[in-house]
């Protein structure tokens, strides 16, 4: 047995030793920053004012985060239409990578991500950050159904039940956000406007589905479907406000760093704002949903503000695609006019300001978006950004942020862009591939743009075939809104990017 002054001295100095250590581990605990992900659905680049001073809506909370931040002008999501590019941003790799080879999921549809698969969640667990999502979850979950035989048709966005007794609501899912890193959940399965109309909380619906909810042309654009009692869509994206800063109010008085990831169910369809906000606008109903997404970004602004965490939290404000209101002959009505009508006058509004084309076409419209990134200390506010990034270029940045290498198997399409935010050097991307619903490719290199097929790719005209000739060769520096082909011009333009897309797809 050691002398009794032997044993006081090693106790002494174990003592030591752990007071070191600990306020070590403390400090870099608080030095991590909490991150919120703001994603909204089908918002374009010209509706907010910061991006388009001719916006005919007021937008004053977004205003004000791109002031205090920085706005990338050059942003553009994986895809032009939602589920792959939630799939994207998620896992930080391009959605046709998987079976999803166009198109969207249903709010049936099963998982899209595998388990075993790095999320920006389960990154996120490896600093024992405390995840969150709230919103509009559209990855797919596997429902936990009464049949054995799924319905062929589950992956179809038009598929909805008529049988109630097709999926028992009091059993959990699986498969969804709660196995791929996230503590906490508060979801609807896939968009607002696709059964079923239910809140699944931490894998378990809310209220079981027990009638079905009639189809709703537009503004008003619901599909038919389940809808549980404690669901309306009028009513869905204040709660998920009502979740997320209640999320944000209880993580805030954590030792731990959190991270909220709010995909926003607006202004997607449909166009039912809060009662509220309607004919607050001026411009019909889209008008009046974009303002209540903009009043959901100020409460979560104000909820970091209130709850002293605003300086110590990075804040990135997206969307998953272009808007769908397209630009309307002048000489006919517009929605203003007749609300039923998906578009503007140009002298009314663009929500996709200049940009050619709308949501799920392979032109700008369907995929630049605005992103704002507000982290204070380290963005200079008021900063713009013009260098080319993709929404799936997020993972590979808070991966650098945490100083996490990525597994070379994860995030194939990922580029960390935090030297564009700290304003140093270093960032060389290489080109962004874009997907339009229809499964048509473009790749995008400094000023050149090729388009691999002859149309939209989408939903404008004329919408042509992908890898049908004659592609498309734009040059964004000098003609942004793609109003002249070079195609028969830049040839050699056209292999080299031909070239790079196989390359990039073949990995």
């Amino acid at each position: 047995m050691k002398p009794l002054w032997t044993q006081l001295v090693l106790g002494f100095l174990i003592c030591i030793f752990f007071q070191a250590c600990v306020p070590e581990q403390q400090e870099d605990q608080q030095d991590l920053p909490n991150i919120v992900l703001i994603l909204a659905d089908d918002m374009g680049y010209g509706d907010i004012k910061a991006y388009n001073l001719n916006s005919a809506l007021a937008t004053p909370n977004l205003d004000e985060l791109a002031a205090q931040g920085m706005r990338f002008t050059d942003a553009h999501s994986g895809s032009s239409v939602c589920t792959p590019t939630r799939y994207g941003l998620m896992t930080g790799s391009y959605a046709w990578r998987t079976r999803l080879k166009k198109g969207v999921l249903s709010g049936y549809s099963q998982h899209l991500i595998e388990p075993s698969q790095l999320t920006l969640a389960s990154l996120l667990k490896e600093k024992n950050y405390h995840t969150g999502v709230v919103g509009k979850w559209h990855l797919g979950v596997d429902f936990p159904w009464t049949t054995d035989t799924l319905p062929k048709q589950i992956d179809n966005l038009n598929y909805y039940l008529k049988d109630l007794s097709l999926i028992d609501y009091s059993e959990p899912i699986q498969n969804g956000p709660n196995t791929l890193g996230f503590d906490y959940s508060f979801l609807v399965p896939g968009s607002l406007d696709m059964s079923p109309y239910v809140y699944l909380e931490n894998g378990k619906a809310t209220t079981i589905p027990d009638s079905i909810s009639p189809l709703r042309r537009f503004p008003d654009f619901v599909r038919q479907g389940e809808i549980a009692p404690d669901f309306t869509h009028e009513g869905c994206l204040d709660r998920l406000t009502e979740k997320a800063t209640n999320f944000i109010a209880e993580q805030a008085q954590s030792q731990n760093p959190f991270f909220l990831y709010f995909p926003l169910t607006g202004p997607h369809k449909p166009a039912l704002a809060a009662t509220r906000f309607k004919g607050k606008s001026g411009i019909g109903p889209y008008g009046d949903l974009v303002l209540q997404v903009d009043w959901t970004v100020g409460e979560v602004l104000n909820t970091l503000r209130e709850n002293g965490v605003e300086e110590n939290t990075l804040v990135i404000y997206t969307s998953d695609n272009g808007s769908y209101m397209y630009r309307l002959p002048t000489e006919g009505p517009d929605h203003v006019e007749d609300s039923t009508l998906q578009g503007f006058h140009v002298q009314t509004h663009q929500s996709n300001d200049r940009w050619r084309g709308t949501k799920a076409d392979i032109w700008e419209a369907g995929h630049r978006v605005p992103f704002l990134v507000r982290w204070p200390d380290k963005v200079r506010p008021g900063s713009t950004q013009d260098t080319t990034v993709c929404l799936t270029d997020v993972m590979a940045t808070i991966a650098e942020i945490l100083a996490i290498d990525l597994p070379q198997d994860e995030a194939l399409d990922s580029h960390s862009f935090l030297p564009l935010l700290t304003g140093m050097e270093g960032f060389e991307r290489p080109p962004v591939v874009h997907h339009s619903v229809a499964g048509m490719f473009s790749i995008r290199h400094n000023n050149w743009k090729l388009v691999l097929g002859n149309g939209s790719g989408g939903r404008q005209q004329p919408r042509g075939k992908p890898f049908e000739k004659p592609y498309q060769l734009y040059d964004l520096a000098k003609d942004p809104e793609e109003k002249r082909d070079l195609s028969g011009e830049e040839l050699e333009v056209m292999e080299a990017l031909e070239k790079k897309l196989e390359e990039i797809r073949a990995y």
